[in-house]
């Protein structure tokens, strides 16, 4: 259970990370000091998110104008699905569906993040205008790494155990799962310094599928509980980015409320980078955490 209790002795034990030196979040060449809020389209019809695919340019553009409109810091955009079943999407397809895509949002001065493993997208992407690589695999590392140094752009690190987000993997379940986070985006945080990336984010992987999180329950209890102990990755000195999840079977009718309340617990662990895809309902709570906790404490 989730109350002043459990975040007090949370706090207490693991009180030194709150205080650890964490560089900024940038994205282009702003620096932000606030959690910023990474809004999500899907130009694969297998995400399962029905809500946030778009199957044109015409319609990907528009939800991207909207959802910077509701108070989007950058729009990630995706065209070939994470879900296990998803079919693949080969480079050539990829590119062609989001390079358009970027050269006119990016006309438009929107910041944008290409999720991919691939380093012919990211560079067709950079190319076009994307400001963020969200690399969601640990194959041709070193290139991809490369492309976003010679373009200066951010690196969101994913917690990925096979060669990319496709490949499907497990969790461990029976341990406190900070330890693992910390000594595997600690190698790859060296590595990314080590090629020239300035800008890193890193993101535990809690939006993947995994083989063992197919039970509903065990994963929200997984998901929150990493979610929360976010704070725990800044002594590794980088911002954090984190996936809300949806728990449909939790939430049900009330789905598209799921990841509002996720944002609560996203703001208690300290995360810097929010990724939804119900940008107004999140934007919102974000805004509501941040307010002064003095207001709280008047008669």
């Amino acid at each position: 259970m989730i109350n002043l209790e459990t975040l007090s002795r949370l706090y207490s034990a693991h009180s030194d990370s709150f205080t650890s030196e964490v560089a900024p979040l940038m994205i282009g060449e702003k620096i932000f000091d606030r959690p910023a809020l990474m809004a999500t389209v899907n130009l694969s019809p297998d995400s399962t998110y029905r809500e946030s695919i778009a199957l044109s340019t015409e319609s990907a553009v528009r939800k991207s104008r909207v959802y910077w409109a509701q108070g989007a810091d950058v729009v990630d955009l995706g065209a070939e699905s994470s879900t296990a079943k998803a079919s693949r999407v080969g480079v050539k397809e990829q590119i062609g569906a989001l390079v358009p895509v970027i050269e006119e949002l990016n006309a438009d001065g929107i910041s944008l993040s290409v999720e991919t493993y691939e380093p012919e997208v990211v560079r067709a992407c950079l190319n076009a205008g994307a400001n963020v690589v969200n690399y969601t695999g640990t194959t041709h590392q070193e290139a991809i790494l490369d492309l976003a140094s010679e373009f200066g752009a951010t690196v969101i690190l994913c917690y990925v155990k096979g060669a990319d987000v496709r490949e499907i993997t497990d969790v461990d379940l029976d341990n406190d799962p900070i330890p693992g986070l910390l000594d595997y985006f600690s190698q790859r945080i060296d590595s990314a310094k080590k090629h020239g990336v300035t800008k890193i984010v890193i993101d535990p992987g809690m939006g993947f599928y995994y083989g063992n999180l197919v039970d509903p329950i065990t994963r929200v209890r997984h998901q929150t509980k990493v979610i929360l102990n976010s704070f725990r990755l800044k002594s590794l000195g980088y911002p954090i980015c984190q996936a809300l999840p949806h728990a449909f079977n939790l939430f049900e009718d009330e789905f598209r409320t799921a990841e509002s309340f996720f944002a609560v617990i996203a703001s208690l662990g300290g995360v810097d980078l929010v990724r939804t895809h119900e940008v107004a309902k999140v934007n919102s709570v974000l805004k509501t955490m941040q307010l002064d906790t003095a207001l709280f404490s008047r008669h």
